[in-house]
């Protein structure tokens, strides 16, 4: 997904990719669509975007309303959700290389996690396939003509935020139930490093790193969910004794 991202998150790639026509100073529109059909390409999923606002003299642009749809198999409509993506752009770095991406902050990031009975969820498959697809976006970029790699510039992104992920887990597939929670903010830094990323990779490193932290709370709140349940099951299996050994006394 060209963050995930993520996870996007899945989501975040998307705008890595957006990057490399900010920087070459394209329209809205074209951005709004690059997202969408690069998002597509990458996750198998459809990707959509509301609206695109950039204003490059400004060093600022915003990317609302992005969201990415599940896998088939799984009920809840979408996988990631996203409020508004800004971006804090470096204006004197513009004309040097790497171009500096101050910060990324992404508002009112909801993450719909949904496992089925055998264990398998719908971000593990997202991964996978974003794992696959990253391969094949950078083989095509091999491809491209010796005059479009050079032109390609070089990016480092300084900070990237998710601000306060709504996470929902569905565990009802396992005899559960859904559960919500808020994650603290996940900050990412120094994407690209010294040197920088062309924009058509530095999409990819950025999703990797955002769901795979997103993926690991996901874990982390199954585990501890499903431990509760255990529990919870063993209680009441001692409260049945107990009442079974009263009720013969």
């Amino acid at each position: 997904m060209k963050l995930l991202a993520s996870i996007a998150v899945v989501i975040l790639l998307a705008c890595g990719g957006a990057l490399w026509f900010l920087a070459s100073g394209s329209l809205n529109e074209y951005i709004k669509v690059q997202i969408e059909t690069i998002g597509k390409q990458i996750t198998e999923q459809e990707v959509t975007v509301n609206n695109v606002d950039i204003q490059l003299t400004k060093g600022a642009g915003s990317i609302l309303g992005l969201s990415l749809a599940n896998p088939q198999e799984y009920t809840y409509p979408h996988a990631f959700t996203l409020g508004e993506i800004t971006l804090d752009i470096n204006i004197e770095s513009l004309t040097k290389e790497p171009i500096i991406i101050d910060a990324i902050v992404i508002k009112d990031p909801k993450a719909f996690v949904q496992f089925t009975s055998s264990g398998d969820s719908n971000i593990k498959d997202l991964l996978d396939t974003i794992q696959k697809n990253i391969p094949n976006a950078n083989d095509a970029q091999a491809e491209e003509s010796e005059t479009t790699a050079k032109t390609e510039p070089k990016l480092t992104v300084s900070k990237v935020i998710l601000a306060g992920t709504a996470l929902t887990v569905d565990l009802s597939a396992l005899g559960n139930k859904e559960h919500s929670a808020e994650l603290q903010d996940i900050v990412l830094t120094n994407i690209g490093g010294k040197n920088g990323l062309p924009a058509s990779e530095l999409g990819g490193v950025i999703i990797k790193e955002a769901l795979s932290k997103i993926w690991s709370e996901t874990k982390n709140t199954q585990k501890e969910q499903l431990k509760k349940q255990a529990t919870d099951k063993l209680k009441d299996k001692a409260k049945k004794k107990l009442s079974e050994l009263f009720n013969k006394s």
